[in-house]
């Protein structure tokens, strides 16, 4: 009995390892590695979920499944910086919403944004389908809003989709009301209060614990969480706008030896030298030329191309003012990259922009980002130019695996195509 068990279990183990073991090997295609330069007629195979080579002489194994990319172009899976895909359903929805912490008096450091991971969210088929791989998803509001982390839009539960955690601690010091306060020198007041705080308790713990300490601005959850950020460990990324408030965090970080990243930037061209000089990367779009606010005056769509050639590291996002791309549109991270390109951007700047900048900015480099050996089979076979309109992302393979699946927007399209005859009679 003991034995036809065992027997059972290993069947079932060894034949779901040979359904995944399948090499999947795309050939003839225009391949844009993105760490090295285009390969034409080239072949990407993938064998047990990674890529196993790239280039032109591949051996293709005989029981490989080919995929014909003759005349389609081949990028790896696009990599959105900035979203809360997963974390949120409907923006209008408060119960659908898991990505902003009411935290202790706007700080919610120790808050974990992939706690709240819903892998069934109907907004995942949609930017697979875009050609999306994987995010990044971070908290908002507040002064200190939490945690982020790297989430891969593989099927399976929250562990199986959260690529690393947490990536970086997410803050802004450009909304003072949002914090709690009235004017941006009192929000930068008590993000230095913070800092000052954490780096007390790392040296009176014991105290602290006794109470036996003066009193601190946040709890001990959100204190610890802080410390890999004041070690300098764990990058903060820092959301704001305006010229002179990124001026303000470069100082912060300077003062404090933080490893910041600046969010939202819509006035970074201004002080792209400071940025580069500092090497202080940016997260922004390139869709928007209207001021959203009094702290976006500045605004342009020349924004990233200007930042790229001073030497900032770009990652491009959706709508860096917020808005439905954060979970809704994911997808059309591709249209802002191609935009950044009509505006100043090289175009191998802006597919770096949107795969392997930002893997590299949250430490998920060695996985994603690029089609390089030992990387995960995270492939997107184009009809053509992914930043063209028309464009259509034809196949998209996530850890080897191809997703093709209808979107909701999908079905609801075929089910509205197929109206009852009499239809237009009712009333």
């Amino acid at each position: 009995m003991r034995t036809s068990i065992v027997l059972s279990s290993m069947l079932v183990v060894l034949t779901a390892v040979g359904a995944h073991a399948q090499s999947v090997a795309i050939v003839g295609g225009k391949v844009f590695p993105v760490s090295g330069p285009p390969i034409e007629h080239a072949t990407v195979l993938i064998k047990d979920g990674k890529i196993a080579a790239v280039g032109t002489n591949v051996a293709i194994p005989a029981d490989a499944k080919r995929v014909d990319a003759t005349g389609k172009w081949v990028t790896p899976g696009l990599v959105n910086a900035a979203t809360q895909v997963t974390i949120m359903e409907v923006g209008s929805v408060a119960g659908t919403r898991e990505g902003s912490p009411r935290g202790s008096n706007g700080i919610a450091a120790a808050y974990r944004v992939w706690d709240g991971v819903n892998p069934n969210s109907v907004l995942i088929q949609p930017a697979r389908n875009g050609g999306v791989t994987s995010v990044v998803i971070g908290p908002s509001g507040g002064l200190v809003s939490g945690q982020a982390a790297v989430v891969q839009l593989v099927d399976g539960d929250a562990a199986a989709m959260t690529l690393r955690a947490p990536v970086a601690m997410v803050a802004q010091v450009g909304n003072a009301r949002a914090a709690g306060v009235n004017a941006r020198g009192e929000l930068l007041n008590r993000l230095r209060e913070l800092i000052e705080d954490t780096k007390f308790y790392m040296a009176h713990r014991l105290d602290y614990d006794r109470a036996q300490s003066r009193q601190l601005s946040a709890s001990k959850m959100d204190l610890e969480a802080m410390i890999p950020v004041v070690q300098g460990k764990l990058p903060l990324v820092i959301e704001t706008n305006k010229a002179s408030d990124i001026v303000s965090a470069l100082d912060l970080a300077k003062q404090y030896g933080l490893k910041i990243m600046i969010g939202g930037g819509a006035e970074a061209w201004e002080v792209a030298d400071r940025l580069a000089a500092a090497k202080v990367p940016v997260i922004t779009g390139a869709m928007n030329n209207i001021p959203m606010s009094f702290a976006e005056l500045g605004a342009e769509q020349e924004n990233a191309g200007k930042l790229a050639r001073a030497g900032v590291s770009v990652a491009l996002i959706g709508n860096a003012g917020g808005g439905d791309e954060e979970a809704f549109n994911v997808r059309n991270v591709r249209f802002e990259a191609g935009n950044a390109v009509a505006y100043g951007m090289k175009w191998d700047d802006a597919l770096r922009a949107i795969t392997l900048t930002p893997a590299e900015m949250f430490g998920v480099a060695a996985r994603v980002g690029s089609l390089q050996p030992g990387k995960d089979g995270d492939v997107v076979v184009w009809s053509g130019d992914p930043f063209e309109f028309a464009t259509q992302p034809e196949q998209v393979f996530i850890r080897g695996k191809e997703v093709d699946a209808p979107s909701r927007q999908d079905m609801l399209e075929q089910r509205y195509k197929k109206l009852p005859p009499d239809y237009e009679k009712k009333p």
